[in-house]
C-alpha cells in the first residue's frame, strides 16, 4: 500500500487508512475496513480515521447515524483512502472531490467498495481504468460515467493504485487483498481468520450465480478443493479432480464455477499461486522447491506465473515481503 515505508524496509510509522463516509454511507461497507485496519490486533501497523466532508454525524442508509471524528483534512497525510458505499442520489461535494483528487495525485491508494465508485468515478479517478460496483448499479454507472471501463461480473478490480470493488462482502475480500499486498500471505489469512472468512478470493469471480448448484452423491465441491489443497504438488487436471469427486469431468467443471465463480483450473492455479507466496515468506527453500512443491513445475513456469499475475519475480517477491511493503496484486482485471 502507498506508503513512505517501503524503500528503507522499517516500519518508522503506522500506515494511515482514512475511510471517508459520505452523506447515507452504508454501514456494514464502513465497517469492513474498520474491522480489518482498525481492530485492537492491527494497531501496530495500522493508524484508521472515519472522515466526512465535515466532523460530525453523518447518516447512514439504514436509519442512524455515525460519528466522523475527522473532516476532509485526514485526507491530507493518509496512506490509503477508502470510499464506503453510499447513496448516490447526487455527486459529492467539490470539496470531496478535490481532496480525493489531491491524495490520488500524490500517490494514496484510492479504494471503493461497492458504491463508492461513484465517488471515484466522480473526481475523474477512474477514467480509463477497468472498476466494477454492486451488479445492480452497474448501468447507472456506465450512463454517469462513460469515461469507466466497468467490470460488472467481478469481485474487485486492482489497477495498481486505484482499487474497486462490489458490494457488501466483496469489499471484505478487498480489503484481504490490500493486507496481503502491503503485509503478505501469512498476515492476510491471520486477519481472516479473527474474522471467520474465506482468506482469499479471487477478483475475478463471479459477484453472483444464476444458476442453483445440483446436488450430486459424490463430494462437494468444498471437499475436492480441500482434497486438492493438500495435494498441490500433483499435476492435477480437471479428469483428476473430477474422478475424486465421482463426477464425469464436464459435471465437475459445471458445478465448480456455478459453486467458485471460476473454473476448476484457474481456481488450481490462483491457490498455487497464493502457496508459492506463502513459501517465499515463510521458507528460505530455493525457487525450484517450491514450484516443485506447488505443482507449479519448473522455476522458469513460476516465474512467468509472477510476471503474468503480480507483475514481479519470486525473489523479488521474497525479499519485499520480508521487510519492506509492497504492492503485488493477485489477479483483478
Amino acid at each position: 500500500m502507498a506508503s513512505d515505508t517501503r524503500s528503507d524496509g522499517r516500519h518508522p510509522r503506522r500506515h494511515h487508512v482514512a475511510v471517508l463516509a459520505l452523506p447515507a454511507v452504508v454501514a456494514f461497507d464502513l465497517a469492513i475496513p474498520a474491522q480489518v485496519f482498525g481492530h485492537r490486533d492491527e494497531r501496530e501497523h495500522y493508524r484508521l480515521t472515519v472522515c466526512a466532508p465535515a466532523a460530525g454525524l453523518v447518516p447512514t442508509t439504514t436509519g442512524f447515524a455515525i460519528q466522523a471524528p475527522a473532516g476532509l483534512a485526514a485526507l491530507d497525510a493518509a496512506d490509503t483512502v477508502i470510499v464506503p458505499g453510499f447513496r448516490p442520489l447526487d455527486p459529492p461535494s467539490d470539496a470531496v472531490l478535490d481532496a480525493l483528487r489531491a491524495a490520488a495525485e500524490r500517490g494514496a491508494w484510492m479504494v471503493s467498495i461497492c458504491t463508492g465508485a461513484f465517488a471515484l468515478a466522480a473526481a475523474g479517478l477512474l477514467d480509463g481504468k477497468h472498476a466494477t460496483t454492486h451488479w445492480r448499479d452497474v448501468a447507472d454507472l456506465v450512463r454517469r460515467f462513460p469515461a469507466v471501463k466497468f467490470d460488472p461480473g467481478v469481485l474487485y478490480v486492482d489497477q495498481g493504485q486505484i482499487l474497486t470493488s462490489a458490494g457488501v462482502a466483496a469489499g471484505l475480500d478487498l480489503c484481504l487483498h490490500l493486507v496481503r499486498c502491503d503485509r503478505g500471505t501469512a498476515e492476510a489469512t491471520r486477519v481472516a481468520r479473527r474474522m471467520v472468512v474465506a482468506p482469499h478470493r479471487s477478483g475475478s469471480q463471479a459477484q453472483f450465480l444464476e444458476r442453483p448448484v445440483p446436488k450430486s452423491g459424490g463430494p462437494t465441491i468444498a471437499a475436492v478443493g480441500e482434497w486438492a489443497l493438500c495435494h498441490l504438488e500433483r499435476r492435477l487436471t480437471v479428469t483428476d479432480l473430477a474422478r475424486h469427486a465421482g463426477l464425469a469431468p464436464r459435471t465437475l467443471a459445471r458445478r465448480w464455477v456455478a459453486e467458485t465463480g471460476t473454473s476448476p483450473l484457474r481456481w488450481l492455479t490462483e491457490h498455487r499461486l497464493l502457496e508459492a507466496c506463502r513459501l517465499l515468506e515463510a521458507t528460505d527453500l530455493p525457487i525450484v522447491a517450491i514450484a516443485h512443491r506447488t505443482g507449479i513445475g519448473t522455476a522458469a513456469h513460476l516465474r512467468a506465473l509472477f510476471a503474468r499475475e503480480i507483475s514481479t519475480t519470486p525473489s523479488a517477491y521474497r525479499i519485499a515481503h520480508r521487510g519492506t511493503r509492497a504492492h503485488t496484486a493477485v489477479v483483478g482485471a
